[in-house]
């Protein structure tokens, strides 16, 4: 590039042997002089003649896998099954198939036999797959004929129990311990109700037991979180186990106290406030008075719902609130539904929150369909709009007692090794190397 630039002295190329001439040329692109060679495809020559029909395979081993919301027959059939052969086993297999019975992602391992003709698809010789952790199927042909051999696996369906210390973060260190990162994001959802996620730091420790399943053959699955504690260096703590009250599945603290959460849902969907609470002109009665609720105006047979969990204890006519539903409720609260054209619930009977418990009438001193919605605490009337519910199951008695048994089984049959985490400060200093690799976790011990 420039004049006092000196030459590099560079050593030529050796001459090449006609054979590595050779070598080099039959993989280019070569003048149409020189048979037009490449890749090794000898160019059309006298000694060469075309085949007429090039032989087949005797038969073909692949695999397919089944995707997610795909069916078995159809992943099949893109493997190249024909559709009498695929229907076949479909029949032969039966409930083994059902929808939702094998799992996205399964591996389907077919071998394909030898066609009489290209006209027609290959038959199904062997199809093997793992239907379930404990079942694996085998399709055959014998004779001309399909057969199906179910082979049963045994599975070990005791909990797994991942436990540690935190160090960098606590999800690094539970991901570091073993857990999936479906179960920590579960685990930081219910650990939350107890403990504010940006208090947990170095030297707390975790306990997280999940639902698992190992098969003899070596496979596993990981369930569901069955259990999540937490123990900061502070010495607060919480255990969060999952249990079911009154039909619905809620996670509860040790003590039995579950999850606090908004209680209170619209009495009436797409409705307008037409009148609020306190003193005003009566439209029928034609004199001011006390207005002790509030009203939706919507049309008529609205659904109307039950703001929260509780319990009926009025449910028919009454005087000039028509067609009127009174619910009571923990923490000396009650509400009233009145004018309802009707009435789905019953004196007595339990609703939960978001209950359709009757729909919006004009019936009693009424000018319109309208609901007229009152709140109640300890016996009088307040303010609707003032009140926000908050709820949370407790569990008490027989129920608290079979809880934490429940509880304290879980914690002794649970599986898997007390993992301890070595804090950071004692993990001698990164090389450069290392310090690149800033998602490696950090290093654990198990004992």
């Amino acid at each position: 590039m420039r004049p006092d630039f000196d030459a590099l002295p560079a050593a030529p190329q050796p001459a090449m042997s006609p054979a590595n001439y050779d070598e080099f040329r039959s993989q280019m692109t070569t003048p149409l002089a020189l048979g037009a060679d490449s890749g090794r495809h000898m160019g059309p020559t006298d000694a060469v003649m075309p085949l007429k029909e090039t032989p087949e395979r005797p038969m073909v081993q692949l695999s397919a896998a089944i995707g997610a919301g795909d069916s078995f027959q159809r992943t099949l059939s893109r493997a190249g099954v024909s559709s009498q052969d695929a229907k076949a086993i479909v029949d032969l297999l039966g409930d083994n198939i059902a929808p939702g019975a094998v799992a996205a992602g399964t591996r389907l391992d077919l071998t394909l036999g030898r066609r009489p003709n290209r006209n027609v698809p290959r038959p199904l010789d062997v199809l093997a797959f793992r239907a379930r952790l404990d079942m694996a199927i085998n399709v055959t042909r014998e004779n001309g004929n399909l057969s199906v051999q179910r082979t049963a696996i045994a599975v070990d369906d005791t909990p797994l129990r991942i436990r540690g210390i935190v160090t960098d973060s606590l999800y690094r260190s539970a991901r570091a311990a073993g857990a999936t990162p479906g179960t920590i994001q579960t685990y930081l959802r219910v650990i939350k109700q107890q403990v504010a996620l940006n208090k947990i730091g170095t030297g707390d420790s975790f306990d997280i037991i999940v639902a698992h399943r190992r098969a003899e053959t070596g496979e596993t699955e990981t369930g569901e979180l069955l259990y999540g504690g937490i123990k900061l260096a502070n010495g607060k703590k919480a255990d969060m186990f999952k249990w079911e009250k009154n039909g619905r599945t809620e996670w509860f603290e040790a003590s039995g106290v579950g999850k606090k959460r908004p209680g209170f849902v619209k009495p009436v969907r797409h409705a307008r406030l037409s009148s609020g609470f306190g003193m005003r002109r009566h439209p029928i009665l034609g004199y001011s008075r006390m207005h002790a609720g509030v009203d939706f105006a919507a049309s008529q047979g609205t659904p109307i719902y039950a703001v929260t969990d509780g319990r009926v204890s009025f449910a028919g006519r009454n005087n000039g609130h028509g067609k009127f539903v009174k619910l009571s409720h923990a923490g000396s609260l009650a509400t009233s539904y009145s004018h309802l054209s009707r009435i789905k619930v019953s004196a007595g009977q339990r609703v939960k929150r978001g209950q359709i418990i009757g729909h919006v009438g004009s019936t009693g001193l009424s000018t319109g369909p309208h609901l007229h919605y009152q709140v109640y605490r300890n016996g009088k009337a307040v303010n609707p709009m003032s009140v926000k519910f908050e709820q949370s199951s407790q569990l008490a008695g027989s129920e608290l007692r079979a809880f934490r048994t429940r509880l304290a089984e879980l914690k002794r049959t649970a599986n898997g090794p007390t993992i301890a985490v070595v804090p950071a400060s004692m993990i001698k200093p990164r090389t450069e190397e290392e310090k690149e690799e800033k998602t490696k976790p950090a290093k654990i011990a198990m004992r």
